[in-house]
């Protein structure tokens, strides 16, 4: 193998941006996807949401361990088939993309995926610092102050750039061990959870209608896979081509599935006897309070890590999505103003705002909506073929072969477009129900209710783009004709 120019090497600062990887630098193998979206789903917090599955959508542990199932593998199954071009194409998922939507119409499904990003990422480091303040309580006793708040907001940033920094081979690297000790340390914490079960209660719950279960199956792929949807690439861009596209889709399907199955399972079991997890504004010391109290230190070490593990992941693709929109700087430059956000919204999130969360969290869940939309139309795209031509992708001049028509591509903007209207109708964004933001005109409709626009938009973004797109095969020489990546080996 060819000694990389880029210092895709453990340790060493990753080099490259957006520009695609050629086939002499590549590496690796498609379990790296497997250790990859174990790490992002380690976390302790995704008992909530098979908290909910019991709590609000009625159903018992049998219903809630098939939804668990279904919708996790699932939702992952597609992040490993979008995952497929990254390793196809060598380039960023949103890089990819101007391929699809031209280089200007790629500017909006971009700028949504960035903002979703630096919101979901600063929501996480302000929860992470929560759980190092509870540690720091809970070890030595030392109540939480302002000069303390901040430096756990700056020791979790540090942490995060330091991994997200370094990038590629140091994320692939840390994955897979961090996945061996946080999952252990996991397993551990999940044990003593189970003691608390009521079991009695949980064997005589009665079950749910058929209705909640598909509609729960659509809760914890929303939850899960579809918001790393458009980050996939992102992470297998570096693998050969000669690997087999079923590969990715096994690797990242069973790697997210296996701990999300367990801890939305697990959810659903405590919140058959209690349904308080489900509504907890602070998941964190609502899981703690179970507890035996010497428990308390290795569950939020858990807790800190499992988050972590999550974030740098999303702080890499935001960098890499920066630079997509524009940013003219070195990768790891754009990873640290990434987290000098971060560390702004930790700041506002944790000091200075009195009630932010969750109008923040209410908008960030609005912008599914338009992520979900772009994944309809790739989702067509890839489908049908697409070659990506490297120059291209970087020329985003009128003389790009994906400039298209003034630099838009008519058939995917359009069905972006109409994919986000069609999302909107059945969506409502509140805090709570006397707090509504936003809410269309078909949001009380059994789609609505169930929190399914995000589904409607993906189902019209695919319809759209499926009549109005390019026909299967001629997606590699729309907008001109160039010397497209080669094909060969590439698992299709």
């Amino acid at each position: 193998m060819a000694v990389s120019k880029t210092n895709d090497r453990v340790g060493a600062i990753e080099t490259r941006g957006i520009e695609p990887v050629p086939d002499s630098e590549r590496h690796g193998q498609a379990g790296q996807m497997f250790w990859t979206w174990f790490a992002a789903n380690i976390s302790i917090l995704g008992l909530p949401l098979g908290a909910t599955l019991v709590a609000f959508r009625g159903l018992n542990i049998w219903q809630a361990g098939l939804v668990a199932l279904v919708g996790s593998f699932g939702s992952f199954a597609l992040v490993g088939a979008l995952s497929m071009a990254g390793k196809k194409g060598g380039a960023p998922a949103l890089t990819l993309s101007r391929s699809v939507f031209g280089q200007r119409g790629n500017a909006g499904p971009t700028l949504i995926t960035w903002l979703s990003r630096v919101g979901w990422e600063t929501i996480t480091t302000t929860t992470a610092a929560y759980a190092l303040l509870a540690l720091l309580d809970t070890a030595f006793g030392v109540a939480q102050n302002t000069v303390l708040t901040l430096a756990c907001l700056l020791v979790f940033i540090i942490c995060t750039l330091l991994i997200s920094g370094l990038g590629h081979a140091t994320i692939m690297w840390i994955n897979k061990w961090a996945t061996v000790v946080f999952g252990v340390l996991n397993l551990i914490v999940m044990g003593f959870l189970v003691a608390t079960v009521d079991w009695s209660t949980v064997l005589h719950t009665s079950a749910g209608p058929t209705t909640g279960v598909i509609a729960g199956i659509g809760f914890i792929a929303a939850g899960t896979g579809i918001g790393w949807a458009n980050a996939g690439a992102d992470y297998a861009r570096y693998l050969p081509r000669a690997i087999p596209g079923r590969r990715l889709v096994v690797a990242s399907a069973f790697g997210a599935g296996i701990p999300l199955v367990l801890l939305i399972s697990l959810g659903s079991l405590l919140a058959a006897g209690d349904a308080s997890l489900a509504t907890a504004s602070d998941p964190v010391a609502a899981i703690n309070a179970m507890l035996p109290s010497w428990m308390a230190i290795p569950y939020l070490i858990a807790a800190f890590g499992g988050l972590l593990m999550s974030n740098h992941l999303s702080t890499y693709s935001a960098g890499l999505t920066m630079i997509t929109l524009g940013l003219r700087v070195p990768r790891a430059l754009a990873v640290a103003l990434d987290v000098v956000l971060m560390f702004a919204g930790g700041i506002y999130f944790m000091l200075i705002a009195d009630d932010f969360y969750g109008p923040f969290s209410t908008f960030l869940t609005l912008l599914a909506v338009p992520i979900s939309a772009w994944i309809g139309v790739i989702v067509v795209d890839s489908l049908r073929g697409r070659d990506y031509d490297s120059e291209a992708l970087m020329d985003t001049t009128r003389t790009s072969r994906y400039w298209y028509a003034g630099g838009f591509h008519l058939p995917a903007v359009t069905g972006w477009a109409a994919a986000i209207v069609a999302g909107l109708l059945f969506t409502k964004a509140a805090t709570s129900d006397t707090d509504v933001w936003f809410a269309g005109p078909l949001s009380d409709t059994w789609f609505g209710v169930n929190g399914l626009g995000w589904a409607v938009a993906m189902a019209v973004g695919a319809a759209v783009y499926a009549v109005f797109g390019p026909r299967a095969g001629s997606a590699a020489r729309d907008g001109g004709t160039a010397t497209p990546t080669s094909l060969q080996g590439a698992g299709r």
